[in-house]
């Protein structure tokens, strides 16, 4: 599902106008990454939770020539799925 098809898949779930569907999931998304960017975490009860966690810096290889490659530290989002959606999906 493409961002398009859960906005139209938002719309017939609600009652919502497409236009309206739309800047509801550009809401939600901006928040999200808005408290992710502070260090919070987003936790949606039954769905699930994001996260972010430090990568460390280490050292890698490149696959082409063997030479070894340093990679950068970095954050990384986390998403952990809830009790009622792994039970849903399985």
């Amino acid at each position: 599902m493409n961002k398009a098809e859960l906005i139209d898949a938002i719309a017939s779930g609600s009652g919502l106008t497409k236009a309206d569907s739309r800047r509801a999931l550009d809401a939600f998304v901006g928040a999200t990454e808005t408290a992710l960017k502070g260090g919070e975490r987003v936790a949606l009860v039954g769905f699930g939770t994001f996260t972010v966690s430090k990568r460390e810096a280490r050292k890698g290889r490149n696959p082409q020539t063997g030479a070894e490659i340093q990679i950068a530290a970095k954050n990384v989002v986390k998403f952990k799925a809830g009790n009622d959606l792994s039970k849903k999906v399985n």
